[in-house]
């Protein structure tokens, strides 16, 4: 076997973090008495995502980020409100919504009979553990690598140099990174030479500027692979 380490991330690749965070805003939106409308949630998304790129490139701390994601949105969207508590809010909702994509569980389940389970994350601390918790890949999985734990985040170096020494037995040549990310999961990997998997549902236009070793559209696609 190729890669007994299997080093998974957990938004949008094993969790449903699109269903979370729609049911986050919608909840934030109703606890402090703004609009809710599909266009709303789009400029959220939009104001998050700019500082998430942000923040996978190194330019701002995650602190910042949650805040600022907040403040931005109400200022576009010409609204009022305290950008500290909406991310309250918003937090202690995502931490409460475990939701799985389809297939995730039974792939999972599967994979863990021969094969080492890691998730390697940059999601918020309290968060990620809270849904994991409420999840049931609990058994399938032997670590959980959170950035803000490790003091660092995908896609630097540093972060996997921490996975690597962290986890017995993984190398890069027996480790593979499986990830929906290009910027964080397949950027990271390709920095600490590990193969990788792009889990691209999408069927987005592969970059040609990263090394994609594999690529699935969906987790089923995924377990042939992890099993070479």
């Amino acid at each position: 076997m190729k890669y007994p380490y299997l080093l998974f991330d957990a938004d949008n690749t094993l969790f449903d973090f699109d269903k979370a965070e729609r049911r986050a805003y919608d909840n934030v939106c109703r606890t402090h008495g703004l609009a809710c409308s599909d266009s709303g949630y789009a400029l959220y998304r939009q104001c998050n995502g700019e500082l998430w790129h942000d923040f996978d490139r190194g330019l701002c701390t995650k602190e910042f980020l949650l805040v600022e994601r907040f403040r931005r949105f109400l200022a576009r969207s010409g609204q009022s409100a305290q950008p500290e508590e909406l991310n309250r809010t918003h937090l202690e909702t995502i931490a409460g919504s475990a939701f799985l994509l389809p297939g995730a569980l039974e792939l999972c389940r599967t994979l863990a009979a021969d094969h080492a389970l890691y998730i390697i994350t940059n999601g918020v601390e309290a968060s990620q553990r809270s849904r994991f918790r409420l999840s049931p890949l609990v058994p399938y999985f032997k670590d959980m690598f959170i950035s803000e734990a490790v003091g660092c985040g995908k896609p630097s170096r540093a972060y996997f140099d921490y996975v690597f020494q962290a986890v017995p037995g993984l190398t890069p040549e027996n480790g593979l990174v499986i990830g929906d990310s290009l910027s964080s999961d397949i950027q990271g990997a390709n920095n600490a030479g590990l193969d990788c998997c792009w889990f691209n549902p999408k069927g987005l236009p592969r970059p040609e500027d990263l090394r994609i070793d594999f690529e699935a559209r969906t987790l089923e696609e995924i377990l042939p692979l992890a099993s070479l």
